[in-house]
C-alpha cells in the first residue's frame, strides 16, 4: 500500500535541476525544509524570515524561495507514524537543495540517528562546517579572530557507518569468537563490538571536494587530520589516499608541505595550495595555540565531529556554527546543534546556526549577494549587542532578546 502524501508542493515555484554537472537554479526555486524537533520550529521560522528578507533585498524582489515543508522526526511520527518517511527522502532527491532544523535521537537505544540516516541514504558524503568569528562575541580564548577554518568531514564511513554488535548478543559472540580464533586477537567476551570502515573511494571523494573548494575560494592550505600513527590501515590510509588524490588530480595547483620548504623556503607561491597533514590530538592543540596556520581541514568522520564542535566553542559556541551535508549535487543544510527540548516553544534560542546554514545554502545556489547580506547583518546585530541569551551572557553590556526579535533585528540591519 502506497504511503499517503502529506507534502504540499508550492504552485508558484520551480525545481532546481542538474545539467552538465551543474545546478540550474530558477528565480523561484522550491526549497524543502524540515522544521526540526524541540527548538526546531522556533529557529526555523526565524531563519526563513531572515533568508526571505535577504533574497528580497539582494535581488530587488526578482528572486524568491518557494519554501516547501517536509517532515522528519517527531512531527513526521505524528503525521505518518514514521520517523523518516520515504516521501521526505524522495522530495530532497527531487528538489536537490534543502534546509533542516535539529532532529532528536535517543542516546543508547531507540531508533538510529535520523541525521546519520539522511546522510547515508542521500549519499551526502561531505559534512562542511565553516567556523569563523563574529566580532564582539564572547570567547574562552584570547584571539578567537585568528580561527577561520572550513572543516570537510567524511560523512558516511568510519564508526558512523553503524556496524555494531551489542555485548552478549549471539552476533557479538560469533564475531569475537571468529576474530580471536582466526585473527589471533584477544577481545574480551563481554565486549560490545564495532567496525570502522574507511575506503579509498570515500576518502578520495571527500579530499577531492575539499581541494576543489580551496581552489574555488582561494584558500591557502588543506590539512588532512588523522590518527594514522595508531590506526594505520584506516586513518593512516586516509592520509595516504588524500595525498594520492591531491598529487594525481591537482598537479600544478597543489604542493606538499615538504615541497613548500624544500623548494620555496616555506613561502607559499601564489595560486598554489599547500597539502599537509596533522595527527588528530596535535590538531586539537594547534587550533588553540596556532589557529591562524590552518585553513581547510579534511577529516575522517569521528575526528571531524569532535573537531568542528571544539572549533565552534572558540568563537562563541554552536549557536553561530553553520553546516551543510553535501553530495555530488544534493545539499542538505542544517543547524549543527541539538534539539534542546526544555527550551521548545519559548522563543529564547539563538537561531544563528540555522540562519548561517541558510546563508551557506544561498551560496550553494549561487546567490552570493544574499548570503553576504545575511552574514553582514548578523555581524552588525552582534556589534549592537542585541543578542539571544547564549551570547548575552558572554558579552558585557549586551541586551538579551528572544529568537524572533533577534531575527527581526537582523532583518532591520540588512
Amino acid at each position: 500500500m502506497a504511503q499517503k502524501s502529506h507534502i504540499k508542493v508550492p504552485a508558484s515555484g520551480q525545481r532546481i535541476k542538474v545539467k552538465n554537472k551543474k545546478l540550474v537554479v530558477p528565480d523561484n526555486p522550491i526549497i524543502p525544509f524540515i522544521e526540526g524537533d524541540g527548538i526546531g520550529p522556533d529557529i526555523s521560522k526565524a531563519a526563513l524570515r531572515v533568508l526571505d528578507a535577504a533574497v528580497k533585498k539582494a535581488f530587488n524582489s526578482k528572486k524568491k524561495i518557494a519554501w516547501m515543508e517536509i517532515y522528519a522526526g517527531e512531527k513526521a511520527k505524528k503525521i505518518y507514524n514514521e520517523w523518516l518517511p520515504d516521501e521526505t527522502i524522495k522530495a530532497i532527491k527531487k528538489y536537490v537543495v534543502a534546509l533542516k532544523g535539529p532532529l532528536t535521537t535517543p542516546v543508547g537505544g531507540g531508533f538510529r540517528s535520523l541525521n546519520v540516516t539522511l546522510r547515508q541514504v542521500l549519499d551526502l558524503y561531505a559534512c562542511v562546517r565553516p567556523v569563523r568569528y563574529f566580532e564582539g562575541v564572547g570567547s574562552p580564548v584570547k584571539h578567537p579572530e585568528k580561527l577561520d577554518v572550513v572543516i570537510f568531514r567524511e560523512n558516511i564511513e568510519d564508526v558512523y557507518a553503524g556496524i555494531e554488535w551489542k555485548m552478549g548478543s549471539a552476533d557479538a559472540k560469533k564475531v569475537i569468537g571468529w576474530l580471536n580464533k582466526n585473527m589471533k586477537t584477544s577481545i574480551r567476551l563481554d565486549s560490545g563490538l564495532g567496525v570502522k570502515p574507511i575506503s579509498v573511494f570515500g576518502t578520495k571523494r571527500l579530499v577531492r571536494k575539499a581541494i576543489q573548494y580551496a581552489i574555488e575560494k582561494n584558500r591557502t592550505t588543506v590539512t588532512l587530520v588523522h590518527k594514522g600513527n595508531i590506526m594505520k590501515y584506516t586513518e593512516g590510509a586516509f592520509r595516504d589516499w588524500g595525498y594520492a588524490v591531491a598529487k594525481k588530480e591537482f598537479a600544478g595547483k597543489v604542493i606538499s608541505e615538504k615541497e613548500l620548504w624544500d623548494k620555496y623556503n616555506g613561502k607559499r607561491p601564489k595560486n598554489k595550495i599547500v597539502i599537509n597533514d596533522r595527527i588528530a590530538d596535535s590538531m586539537f592543540q594547534q587550533v588553540l595555540s596556532r589557529p591562524d596556520e590552518y585553513d581547510i581541514l579534511a577529516t575522517p568522520n569521528l575526528n571531524g565531529d569532535y573537531l568542528s564542535d571544539a572549533c565552534a566553542a572558540q568563537v562563541g559556541g554552536l549557536g553561530l556554527a553553520p553546516g551543510g551535508n553535501i553530495g555530488n549535487y544534493i545539499g542538505l543544510f542544517e543547524a549543527t546543534h541539538g534539539t534542546a527540548p526544555k527550551y521548545a516553544n519559548k522563543d529564547v534560542i539563538n537561531p544563528g546556526s540555522v540562519i548561517l546554514s541558510g546563508a551557506m545554502m544561498l551560496d550553494y545556489l549561487g546567490w552570493k549577494k544574499a548570503a553576504r547580506l545575511v552574514e553582514k547583518a548578523i555581524q552588525t546585530t552582534i556589534s549592537q549587542k542585541t543578542v539571544t541569551y547564549d551570547l548575552e551572557r558572554q558579552m558585557k553590556g549586551a541586551t538579551k532578546v528572544g529568537t524572533s526579535e533577534f531575527a527581526s533585528k537582523i532583518i532591520a540591519n540588512m
